[in-house]
């Protein structure tokens, strides 16, 4: 019997013109005692729909034994777009906002040499940074994209992802006090860049909210070091308190920034950082301020030796003595280390004095030999 096909055929036909899609077509048992099953028909439309649902039915008695007809059928009609045509561009726009819901807030508190020097970077990977300090760095921070924030509160209120802490190490617990802590959200990772580690942990660890993140890192090196590229420094970091889900995911994503400029990733824990960087950070800034204050000078025939003593008292006499106390005061390996470099001088200055004193005994015995063989 062909009249219920037809009829079929009639309303897949309406159907294409709502959706482009897959149309199912439920049929209840006609008045011949016929029945049929789920039939699927592809369609087309030009409307971007992405779903499409229609459905018709009614309700109309045919005399018994004739031929059932579209009107003469209980039906019902349902049409789905499951593939809806898009925009050209549409896959480009979703990565771009993939690419964006991987970018962070990032918040910078202590806007000086060191915060304007990363903050740079991190807004040339595209992340909004925003910023504050004590001091008013508001026209630095337009020229570098950076969003400055006068009051901290207001600062707080924006609630980055991430809050970098770039202050001194001398006034690092005055800054971290001083924060309005509880307007932050809860789940606000924060991370301190001072070239100690275990002052700062502790520090955090104290004052902060047990619900924020801490992170411990310490680029090794600055804008001097990095202002060209930042591809094989070092980064110094240890999470000590990163809670798993979405907060894990934040400090990847931040950790990534530096991967991302090919800075060489170094996990290690706070306390392994200061005995270690006592021995090579701390010493190389006490070298580098006894040479300065040698007061040495280029010459027409420096060495290549010489030329990186050189460099070396540039590069720690740049640094502030706040910095250098800091690294003093707060590692509390940095006093053996002093103890060690005075022996080790005190050995030397033996060494030569003793190899002189060999020198000179010998030469006045030979003398008095000399002489007393002439009489």
């Amino acid at each position: 019997n062909d009249g219920p096909r037809a009829a079929d055929a009639v309303e897949v036909a309406t159907a294409r013109t709502f959706a482009r899609g897959k149309v199912r077509m439920h049929s209840r048992k006609a008045s011949l005692g016929s029945s049929w099953n789920l039939a699927s028909v592809s369609t087309r439309c030009s409307r971007p729909w992405n779903t499409c649902a229609w459905s018709r039915r009614t309700q109309r008695s045919s005399p018994k034994g004739s031929n059932p007809t579209r009107s003469s059928r209980k039906n019902k009609l349902l049409v789905q777009a499951l593939d809806a045509t898009r925009p050209f561009d549409y896959e480009a726009k979703q990565m771009a906002l993939l690419e964006r819901q991987k970018l962070l807030k990032i918040g910078i508190v202590g806007f000086g040499n060191f915060g304007q020097f990363i903050a740079d970077r991190f807004v040339k990977a595209g992340h909004t940074v925003l910023a504050t300090s004590r001091t008013s760095y508001v026209d630095v921070a337009s020229d570098l994209g950076v969003e400055f924030f006068t009051d901290v509160n207001d600062f707080a209120e924006e609630h980055p992802d991430v809050v970098v802490v770039c202050s001194s190490i001398l006034s690092s617990e005055t800054v971290i006090r001083s924060l309005p802590l509880q307007r932050f959200k809860r789940k606000t990772l924060f991370v301190d860049v001072l070239s100690v580690k275990e002052y700062p942990k502790k520090l955090m660890l104290k004052h902060l909210l047990p619900e924020l993140d801490i992170l411990c890192t310490h680029p090794m090196f600055g804008p001097d070091s990095g202002k060209d590229s930042w591809e094989g420094l070092k980064l110094m970091y240890d999470k000590v308190r990163i809670r798993e889900g979405d907060r894990e995911d934040v400090c990847e994503r931040f950790l990534k920034i530096f991967r991302d400029e090919g800075c060489e990733m170094v996990e290690m824990t706070c306390e392994e950082h200061d005995k270690i960087a006592a021995s090579t950070q701390f010493i190389t800034h006490t070298v580098g301020r006894v040479l300065g204050k040698m007061g040495l000078e280029t010459t027409p025939i420096n060495t290549r030796g010489y030329d990186s003593l050189l460099n070396l008292v540039e590069n720690t006499t740049h640094d502030s003595f706040d910095l250098y106390y800091g690294l003093f005061m707060y590692n509390k390996n940095a006093t053996e280390e002093i103890d060690r470099l005075e022996h080790a001088f005190d050995s030397i200055r033996k060494q030569l004095f003793s190899e002189l004193h060999g020198v000179l005994r010998k030469e006045i015995f030979d003398d008095e030999r000399n002489a007393n063989g002439k009489h």
